[in-house]
């Protein structure tokens, strides 16, 4: 399943606004977007849900009180779900009751936002839950190594061990290098460069002749050595994972791929020799498919599924 919570270095945090009322979607939303964020709508639980098939948000904000199926029900569902587990839900209501309050809290949220909404503590709220999330979700990764190519260096960026995936990476990326030898530049400089920000999550990729190693600092073990994942992607695997996860066609995943890497309909249309009309129609299709309403949308849901 796509995964939001890969914060990459130029990418923006993911939030999913779940409200019926369109004039709090669109106050919430323009809030959130002027701070940066990328904003997911979904009008009632049914919608959340589905479109919660398709990407994991960074964090959820969530109206209590909604026609069908309620956000403190969704958010129960969400919190059976072990994909969903490191996801804050925050409720935002016009429910006053302390009852309400310890329903919301009782069904999985961590936090609670009246309406009418002050947006600086809406923003503010938001930004510490997205920090301890990200936190928490990054130590979780790096502790599980068994299905991701990782590796541990120290604060110099020497190698300490790695996974038997990591090293199938190295040895096919660095024909010359050795198991149990210093790292190959230009991996070592990549190493210092990451380890130098500190940031998690943070991405570097090197060019090798296979195409690119994406290296992601993961995060910290209590020893202090530095878990980073090493993912070999060779040409045409975006493309292919967008085609086989999402359900699109070739061509649609070809649109996407460029979409979410910023390109216009212009600018796609000149790279895969097709008309703008074409890629408009195909735009159309994968908005029906992916059950959003814009290109933002898409290319965040795109952004997920290649970075999962």
């Amino acid at each position: 399943m796509p995964n939001y919570d890969q914060l990459t270095q130029g990418t923006q945090p993911c939030v999913l606004v779940v409200d019926d009322m369109p004039q709090s979607l669109h106050f919430v939303t323009a809030a959130l977007e002027e701070a940066g964020m990328t904003v997911l709508i979904a009008r009632d639980g049914f919608a959340a849900l589905d479109l919660l098939k398709k990407v994991v948000p960074n964090i959820i904000i969530m109206d209590g009180l909604m026609p069908g199926l309620d956000g403190f029900e969704v958010t129960r569902r969400l919190r059976a779900d072990p994909t969903f587990t490191h996801v804050p839900v925050i409720f935002m209501t016009g429910l006053t009751e302390t009852e309400h309050v310890i329903q919301g809290l009782q069904s999985g949220g961590v936090d609670y936002i009246r309406k009418p909404v002050d947006v600086n503590e809406l923003v503010a709220r938001v930004r510490v839950h997205l920090q301890n999330a990200r936190t928490g979700q990054a130590v979780t990764q790096a502790l599980d190594f068994g299905h991701r190519p990782t590796i541990g260096v120290d604060n110099q960026g020497v190698l300490l061990w790695h996974t038997p995936q990591s090293a199938l990476v190295l040895t096919s990326a660095f024909p010359g290098w050795v198991l149990n030898k210093p790292l190959p530049e230009p991996l070592l400089s990549v190493m210092t460069a990451l380890l130098a920000q500190r940031s998690l999550m943070l991405r570097r990729t090197i060019d090798i002749t296979e195409g690119v190693i994406e290296c992601v600092l993961m995060g910290t073990m209590n020893d202090g050595t530095n878990a980073v994942s090493l993912l070999l992607k060779r040409p045409g695997d975006e493309e292919r994972l967008l085609e086989t996860t999402l359900g699109l066609t070739v061509r649609e995943a070809q649109v996407l791929l460029w979409i979410s890497k910023g390109k216009s309909n212009r600018d796609v249309s000149a790279i895969l020799n097709i008309s703008p009309r074409t890629v408009n129609k195909h735009l159309e299709q994968i908005f029906v498919k992916l059950g959003i309403e814009n290109r933002t949308s898409a290319a965040a849901i795109a952004m997920a599924t290649m970075n999962k």
